[in-house]
């Protein structure tokens, strides 16, 4: 099944994002992504590529954060959990309204090629 799985955030901010959080000390960037999507989707992923690292500062209303995309591959039977309340995958002209963070940026530019 193609497309991009999104989840629908259990906490604030509200909306739908890519799954993701934080890296914990000691931790690769890899790492962290390959055990926060297992968290958020039940899917074990294989990464493809690091796409592109976002940093504005306003990206995140509860402090600066910055983040760091990979593309991947996910594999096995998706199942919201952790901080997710819902997940689902979408097409690129199918994209909720309501997108947290800066994730519709992400998405449009991983869409169009920008990086």
């Amino acid at each position: 099944m193609g497309g991009i799985i999104l989840i629908r955030r259990k906490n604030p901010p509200e909306g739908w994002a890519l799954p993701g959080g934080f890296v914990d000390y000691g931790e690769t960037l890899e790492a962290a992504a390959l055990r926060e999507a297992k968290e958020e989707t039940g899917l074990d992923v294989r990464l493809i590529r690091q796409f592109h690292s976002y940093s504005a500062p306003m990206r995140d209303p509860r402090q600066h954060t910055i983040s760091t995309v990979f593309i991947a591959e996910a594999f096995g039977k998706a199942e919201a959990g952790d901080d997710a309340a819902d997940l689902a995958v979408f097409a690129a002209g199918d994209l909720p309204q309501e997108l947290a963070f800066d994730h519709r940026e992400i998405l449009e530019d991983y869409f169009t090629g920008r990086y």
